[in-house]
């Protein structure tokens, strides 16, 4: 095959097999010089792998990879960014107890005896500066939120001086004017001679940042796709074989009494500063109350404060009329609170137990489950294979790992639990984060179904678009303050960005 000196990556006839599962079969994958790439498709469609395999953490079974027109094995990471590439991953590759700096000049061979850490930070606040992502270089990682570390891992290609630059999810952390900054720096990249394969699951997002969009589905290749020339409709068609829906059909809401009331609410973040400053909030039963705000503006440190996860310094929170402030999660738990966690994987559920354990967390001392001091192994296998069903939650079975699940049928999986309980409020943190289409489409529908049903639904998501499609009124948090509540019929993404960037509607905010 004759190759183009234009391209900057070309990926010809790549399979990669895993035990069970081929995850890329015969993918052809080219990028030309200068073009931002898009690469769609449903979690499990193998973007993942080819792109693991792009930077040398998997090696392909078949096929070959040439960059700027010459033949290469790429055998490590650190092979892919000798050749330019640099990768920012969907699961962080971040040492938790060191600082953004640390993490970033980590395993780079210069400087070799003397190091200087200032010079290193000063260098990493201004790349930072000059690609809107702001973050501390001193902060230790744990102490980061997950958008933040993001952030890191987009720094950390940059600084190592990737030419290519493959993007997981840019910009769920960005508000809608820092996304259009991030799309303008990309462009000037591009326009640069940089190559940027961005790969996301907003559709309309990379329709208005891609030149050309590949989509893949179960492992090959659909088709390379002009962006001029398609649409979302035909994108999500591509990518899960069906029409998918976009705007849900939701009821106006009839609220009822006040499910969740917050008063003066006050709370500390991971580094001893207040994340959440006098927050009042309240929210009726049928109705979703959606939160929006750039991530580590307070929204975690809400969510855990309200399930007892996270010491409450001032005010309070009552759920349904009980005062809940600083009491135990079970006992929260036990008041019909519902929670959805940002960290799925951590927080959300126990990834070594099975699917049916993980089903029962919240009801193992109550009857059926429990009898007296045994668990009853029947009823808990009824429970879970009923929960499968009904939830949709694709497993071999119910005594399969839950690390084995893919992300949209963990999340599934979560909802299963919680939504069981009959929680009369629920408190859902990027329910849909990291999620293909279909996935996400389902989650909406069910958190829909529990709003009509009398719940409460408190949704922290960074997706506007799904704010405002899901929410019956919207609150905007930066720096631990409100910066204004609106209807969500009226609510205009122009002024939402204004607040999630520190501008207080009328009358709100402000200390």
């Amino acid at each position: 095959m004759e190759h183009n000196n234009d391209s900057a990556i070309r990926m010809e006839g790549i399979t990669k097999r895993f035990p069970g599962v081929v995850a890329n079969k015969g993918i052809d994958f080219a990028v030309q010089r200068g073009e931002i790439h898009a690469l769609l498709g449903e979690n499990g469609a193998g973007k993942t792998t080819l792109m693991k395999i792009l930077n040398g953490l998997y090696q392909p079974d078949e096929g070959q990879i040439w960059v700027d027109g010459q033949q290469v094995h790429i055998h490590s990471p650190r092979d892919a960014i000798n050749l330019g590439i640099g990768m920012v991953h969907q699961h962080f590759m971040l040492v938790q107890s060191h600082t953004v700096a640390e993490n970033i000049i980590l395993g780079l061979d210069t400087p070799r005896f003397l190091l200087n850490l200032g010079q290193v930070e000063k260098e990493i606040e201004q790349l930072a500066e000059q690609y809107h992502l702001q973050v501390d270089p001193r902060a230790r990682i744990w102490q980061l939120s997950v958008g933040e570390q993001q952030r890191v891992e987009i720094l950390k290609a940059l600084y190592r001086g990737a030419r290519i630059l493959v993007m997981d999810e840019p910009t769920a952390v960005l508000t809608p004017q820092e996304a259009e900054d991030l799309f303008h720096t990309l462009r000037s990249m591009a326009a640069e001679g940089h190559t940027i394969v961005f790969i996301s699951h907003k559709l309309g997002e990379v329709l208005s940042v891609a030149e050309r969009i590949t989509v893949l589905r179960r492992g090959e290749v659909v088709d390379t796709v002009s962006a001029s020339e398609t649409d979302r409709q035909q994108l999500a068609r591509m990518m899960v074989g069906r029409e998918v829906l976009f705007r849900l059909e939701k009821e106006k809401s009839e609220p009822g009494d006040v499910v969740l009331d917050i008063e003066g609410l006050t709370v500390l973040g991971d580094k001893a500063l207040k994340a959440l400053k006098q927050v009042s909030l309240q929210l009726r039963s049928g109705e979703i109350l959606g939160i929006a705000g750039v991530a580590g503006n307070g929204q975690r440190e809400l969510a855990e404060s309200i399930v007892g996860l996270r010491p409450v310094v001032e005010g309070r929170i009552r759920v349904a009329g009980r005062d809940v402030t600083n009491r135990p999660p079970r006992e929260v738990m036990d008041r019909g609170v519902g929670y959805i966690p940002e960290d799925r994987m951590g927080t959300g559920l126990v990834v070594n137990l099975s699917v049916a354990e993980n089903l029962i967390l919240k009801c193992y001392r109550d009857p059926p489950v429990c009898s007296g001091f045994f668990l009853n192994g029947e009823a808990i296998e009824a429970r879970a294979q009923e929960l499968v069903r009904t939830y949709d939650v694709m497993t071999p079975g119910t005594q399969t790992r839950a690390r084995l699940l893919s992300g949209g049928n963990l999340q599934k999986l979560i909802l299963a639990r919680e939504i069981s309980s009959e929680p009369a409020l629920m408190v859902a943190v990027y329910p849909t984060r990291g999620l293909d289409v279909g996935a996400t489409e389902a989650v909406r529908k069910l958190l829909l179904e529990q709003r009509d049903a009398g719940a409460g639904i408190l949704l922290v998501s960074e997706d506007l678009d799904e704010l405002m499609s899901m929410s019956d009124r919207i609150a905007v948090l930066y720096e631990g303050q409100v910066m204004g509540v609106v209807e969500s019929e009226t609510a205009d993404i122009e002024a939402l960005g204004l607040m999630m960037a520190g501008s207080a509607l009328e009358g709100e905010g402000g200390e």
